[in-house]
């Protein structure tokens, strides 16, 4: 049974062709690898538009402190960009030196 074609039939969007292929654990493992690459990717996308939105709403008033909290938003999302960046290639390099080419698209 090819878990791939029961559960992903007619689901598009952020699953690849290739990740149809479930018929094992590593089949799993990519498709899940993908979608918190892709939910992580939407998570930083709206923090750092809440961190740009926050920055140009302090722009005129005479409040230090929201200024402060949206520049601290920000340097959070960069700080998580560097770590799901740095992880994303992690993985690369461990499905390369395993010989898994295709773990990660």
């Amino acid at each position: 049974m090819n878990i791939g074609d029961t559960l992903f039939d007619n689901i598009p969007g952020i699953f690849n062709p290739a990740s149809k292929d479930l018929t094992g654990t590593a089949g799993v493992v990519t498709l899940f690898l993908n979608a918190v690459f892709v939910i992580s990717g939407l998570i930083l996308l709206f923090f750092f538009i809440m961190g740009g939105i926050g920055m140009i709403s302090s722009a005129g008033e005479s409040n230090p402190q929201k200024a402060e909290a949206a520049k601290k938003t920000i340097t959070s999302a960069v700080i998580g960009f560097v770590i799901v960046f740095t992880s994303y290639w992690i993985v690369k390099l461990i499905g390369e030196l395993l010989g898994i080419s295709d773990l990660i698209f």
